[in-house]
């Protein structure tokens, strides 16, 4: 599973597309295991790295700064200059805000590791990043929407993300890992929860897009025509990702690290935001669900060309 993850993935989200068009009533109970299917995949996600290298490399200044410049000054300004082209649907409008303005805490470390990044890196600044989107998000939306359509987006359930996504996962993984220094049954603990990365990411991925695909119906062409703009997006964060490592003057494991956590976004995160939304803005789920599966064919070619990208510019 560790070296075929991302066709796996792909197949966990056609997977996920044919149980919700052939099982459409269940679409609503799944909506409900996303939160403990993904706090579980951050869990061991934050597991497989100790906590006194997380801390370390939270010392990494140079890199922390490109990934708060490359998801917090330049994202929004693509994002800006993106704005005018997309459909005057706010529901559509909105939902491809929430998923572009938020940068990935999750599988952009899987992604980024496979890719040769410094995913341990990542992984430290996770915490930072969703702070910070947590606190700029609705500055964001302010911004780009006008005060009358931010007031939709209440702060709560992000708060909940917060702390149901990050701060418990990460804490129970540190503790995870200070039971396994000391006896033998944490290790085996510790051991056996790493081998779940892959069949955890499996299940989120499944468990989200077939609980969105009921979602559809009459919808599908005007969620459709917001796919080109996600494309555009990764092409776009891939070269201007890129020059952020290289103003920062970063490492190629860094670098690429910065180039994958530019482009991916958060999508599984922000989802239970989407869904806390009025009935009028019902389809904003669905476009954040869309993002998720053009990013995941989009990552298959970043996996391949990033390391290429970066190395060609050496």
């Amino acid at each position: 599973m560790e070296r075929h993850q991302v066709p796996i993935y792909v197949g966990a989200i056609l997977a996920g597309v044919v149980v919700g068009l052939l099982a459409p009533g269940v679409g609503p109970r799944l909506e409900f295991a996303i939160n403990p299917v993904l706090g579980l995949l951050l869990y061991v996600t934050f597991l497989q790295v100790p906590a006194r290298d997380l801390l370390r490399s939270l010392h990494a200044g140079r890199f922390l700064g490109a990934a708060l410049v490359v998801n917090f000054v330049v994202v929004p300004l693509v994002v800006a200059a993106m704005l005018g082209f997309l459909p005057t649907s706010q529901a559509i409008r909105l939902g491809v805000l929430l998923v572009l303005l938020a940068p990935c805490v999750d599988y952009v470390i899987v992604f980024s590791r496979l890719a040769g990044g410094s995913s341990d890196r990542l992984l430290a600044a996770t915490p930072l990043l969703l702070v910070a989107q947590m606190v700029l998000l609705p500055v964001f939306l302010l911004l780009f929407l006008g005060a009358g359509l931010v007031e939709v987006v209440e702060i709560g359930p992000f708060v909940e993300a917060f702390l149901v996504l990050i701060v418990i996962p990460l804490a129970l993984a540190w503790l995870t890992q200070a039971w396994a220094a000391r006896h033998r049954t944490g290790a085996r603990v510790a051991d056996a929860a790493g081998t779940l990365m892959v069949p955890l990411m499996v299940a989120t991925l499944l468990v989200v897009v077939a609980s969105q695909v009921p979602k559809l119906g009459s919808d599908l062409v005007a969620v459709a025509t917001v796919v080109p703009f996600y494309a555009v997006f990764l092409v776009i964060m891939a070269f201007l990702g890129l020059l952020v490592a290289r103003l920062f003057r970063l490492s190629a494991p860094d670098g690429r690290a910065i180039v994958f956590t530019g482009a991916t976004r958060n999508s599984l995160v922000v989802l239970p935001l989407a869904l806390a939304l009025p009935d009028a803005l019902a389809i904003a789920p669905v476009v954040i669900v869309t993002q998720t599966l053009t990013e995941i064919i989009g990552m298959v070619v970043y996996v391949r060309v990033v390391p290429r990208l970066l190395l060609s510019q050496s």
